[in-house]
């Protein structure tokens, strides 16, 4: 595979260009690849660990002495929580995995957009695995049923609303942009 060409936009793909070229930075494509994978590795490594302690303590559930006592709404959500945590862990880890299938072969552009994508993933499951656990928790402690959907919802929609955050704080640097450009 041909390395992709280096400098800052002349001949590059859409996909090696920077979102903002003239944001002070004068590095070639290897250089900024470098640098995404590197703060992709920084991510995954807060991700990984949270995933990681999560599914953990699930897996200590059901060893319980008082697990096979629990209703068969509660087992179902462990259940679905073990495996989805299982796959969340599995997508936070690919990222490594690939890098070392591709060490070498110029491939770090599709590296980092691979890993961004796989990430982004692993981070949806994480909020999955998370709001299951809340519903799982609140039903086991409180045995209501309605009590527990309300903390689940909850705390879905509070990942929900941080999930968004970024969206709002581009619309801000959008408009940011706009601004300057009318002056």
């Amino acid at each position: 595979m041909k390395p992709p060409p280096s400098g800052n936009s002349l001949g590059m793909r859409d996909e090696e260009r920077d979102v903002d070229p003239n944001d002070g930075r004068d590095e070639t494509v290897n250089e900024r690849m470098d640098r995404n994978w590197n703060e992709l590795l920084q991510e995954m490594r807060v991700t990984q660990t949270g995933t990681q302690i999560l599914s953990g303590f699930l897996l200590t559930i059901a060893f319980q002495p008082t697990f096979g006592g629990l209703p068969g709404f509660d087992k179902a959500i462990y259940l679905f929580l073990v495996l989805a945590a299982t796959v969340t862990t599995a997508l936070a880890l690919a990222p490594v995995h690939l890098h070392r299938s591709l060490f070498r072969r110029h491939s770090k552009p599709a590296l980092v957009q691979t890993g961004h994508l796989l990430l982004r993933a692993a981070l949806l499951g994480l909020a999955l695995v998370m709001t299951g656990a809340v519903l799982l928790i609140f039903d086991v402690a409180t045995h209501d049923r309605s009590l527990a959907l309300t903390a689940a919802v909850a705390v879905a929609a509070l990942l929900g609303a941080l999930g968004m955050l970024p969206r709002i704080l581009r619309m801000d640097r959008v408009q940011a942009r706009l601004e300057r450009a009318a002056r």
